[in-house]
């Protein structure tokens, strides 16, 4: 059964003025093809800086084409998987530019992650080869033997900074001690493999739109990660629809000639890579990369030092910023559109960010299996809206029961999402799309929601038990699984509570099989399997955990303890 809202399409009447309900046919067939189109076209421009250095559009075309040659000559085949293991430095969007440009997949990693988390998503993707920054090859170099990983580049902070990069590069290591000590038998650093390329040709490839771009993961039910594939032509909808959706910010306000992006979300993040790297390139944006936004006070210094105009962040980020008393000095004349995401925006930051830069936080949804946005609120909006906004162009919302009815409108159900930036599955995992994916194409997003009568959707609560933690997913399988790993627990038990700085945290039940055990002994544990956000928070000790006669540990009992 249909929704006579997504039958209707209701939310069309909502629409800004003269933003279409389709997009247009795609302009490209791959989204090397869209890069490369702007590197041509805005060769003079900035693309990104980072630390206080500047690469245009045409050193991006560039340094992306000798990279780019370098992979081809490692005998890599056309769709293989090249994994990218950095935070916000220079060379991830170059690297990212080149991967996709010498016809191979990109598989985004968490730099934070553990040797544990490492090794599945390395194998899960059959990555050929990986592009990591030095802080992290420790980690690599633990599990590199049980993978198919044949091919190690390894970065430096300051490769791509100049004369500078020698001093930060001394910084980062004897410094700051950034670096511990690590051995990867045959890698080949950033800059020769520079050198290795320049020599060489990029050829080009034959990239089709249904070819995968991206395999972003995403945590599991079963507490397995999953590679959301995203196609070629799935990111490139989401960005056209991005594209169109924009238009709104500049009713009201006049748009600049080259638009200046904030990039504090990391680009291994959908949100990031699909709004500010994709989208960004897409217009001849500028892009300010910040490789540690949770350093609040160096992150506001480096917004001192430039005129933004868009500022995607998360609820957390904003928070943080907000209570910091040098960041109110800024000058927020020149920002036009603050884009919340990743986690719901709270009220009270909400109106707080606009009192203090006027300008209204627009609030948008989606998820990796998404590209990610499915809705955005308007953003010649005045006032915030509390809600995830209306669908993008060329998107349909279905809110639906338990049976896959439509409910009516401001009925709660699940919400359902239809779009060409949908993915097309699950890597290697028809057991879990089919799980995801209805018969008439929608993704079931997880979410409980509803839509009101202007098409707007608001998010109520949550069908799985996941648990959002900054904007990042947390299963509680997972978390649980490390914890009985540990010889002195005998079962564990992981629920969301309410953190007022990362909008949810872990907490974990434990049952004992060590009467010695202490919380201390746990959060140790913990700390060796899982990456920093998705380690328990706070942690209690029990008898028994509350279970269905069949045994299944009933995590909603332990919400109400």
């Amino acid at each position: 059964m249909t929704n006579t809202a997504a039958a209707d399409r209701i939310w069309l009447k909502s629409y800004p003025p003269n933003t279409p309900a389709e997009i247009a046919p795609l302009a490209h067939p791959s989204v090397a093809a869209l890069i490369e189109d702007s590197f041509k076209r805005y060769a003079s421009r900035p693309a990104f800086t980072c630390m206080g250095k500047t690469i245009s559009y045409g050193e991006m075309e560039k340094l992306s084409t000798t990279l780019g040659a370098w992979l081809q000559s490692l005998g890599l085949q056309k769709g293989d998987r090249v994994a990218l293991m950095m935070p916000n430095v220079l060379q991830m969007p170059v690297a990212m530019a080149a991967v996709l440009r010498a016809g191979y997949a990109v598989v985004n990693v968490n730099p934070l992650y553990t040797p544990r988390e490492l090794e599945h998503q390395l194998k899960d993707s059959g990555a050929k080869a990986i592009i990591i920054l030095e802080n992290f090859a420790v980690t690599l170099e633990q599990v590199i033997a049980r993978t198919d990983v044949k091919h190690v580049c390894v970065a430096t902070m300051g490769d791509l900074l100049g004369l500078k990069g020698h001093i930060v590069n001394f910084v980062v290591r004897k410094v700051k001690k950034m670096v511990p000590d690590w051995q990867l038998p045959g890698h080949v650093s950033f800059k020769a493999a520079l050198a290795a390329g320049q020599g060489k040709t990029l050829k080009p490839a034959d990239t089709k739109p249904d070819d995968v771009a991206f395999l972003q993961y995403t945590g599991g039910t079963t507490g397995v990660s999953k590679g959301a594939t995203l196609s070629h032509s799935n990111v490139l909808s989401n960005a056209a629809q991005n594209d169109l959706w924009l238009k709104a910010a500049f009713i009201n306000k006049p748009k600049p000639e080259v638009l200046v992006y904030v990039c504090a979300l990391p680009l291994y993040h959908i949100f990031a890579l699909t709004v500010n790297a994709l989208m960004g390139m897409q217009q001849g944006a500028h892009n300010i990369l910040i490789p540690n936004p949770r350093d609040i006070p160096g992150f506001v210094k480096e917004l001192k030092k430039i005129e933004f105009n868009v500022f995607p962040g998360l609820n957390t980020l904003f928070n943080a910023l907000l209570n910091n008393d040098d960041f109110q000095s800024l000058n927020f004349k020149p920002l036009l559109l603050t884009l919340g995401g990743g986690m719901a925006v709270q009220r009270p930051v909400a109106e707080r960010w606009k009192k203090l830069t006027g300008c209204v936080i627009s609030e948008g949804y989606g998820l990796s299996e998404t590209s990610p946005v499915a809705t955005a609120n308007r953003f010649d909006a005045t006032e915030f809206t509390g809600t995830i906004g209306l669908p993008l162009p060329s998107t349909s919302i279905d809110i639906r029961d338990e049976d896959g009815n439509a409910v009516a409108l401001g009925e709660v159900g699940e919400i359902c999402i239809k779009g060409p930036q949908v993915m097309a599955g699950y890597w290697n995992r028809p057991d879990e799309t089919v799980k995801v994916m209805t018969a008439d194409g929608y993704f079931r997003s997880g979410d409980m929601g509803f839509m009101d009568e202007a098409g707007y959707t608001k998010i109520v609560d949550r069908k799985k038990d996941m648990i959002l933690v900054s904007g990042f997913n947390v299963y509680p399988n997972e978390v649980e699984e490390v914890a009985v790993s540990h010889p002195g627990i005998a079962e564990a038990a992981a629920i969301a509570i309410p953190d007022e700085n990362s909008g949810e945290a872990v907490k974990l039940f434990i049952v004992r099989k060590d009467p010695n055990l202490t919380e201390a002994d746990v959060k140790a544990h913990c700390a060796t399997g899982l990456t920093n956000y998705k380690r328990p928070k706070v942690i209690v000790f029990k008898d028994d955990l509350p279970k269905t006669n069949v045994g299944k540990i009933l995590r909603r009992e332990l919400r109400d303890l």
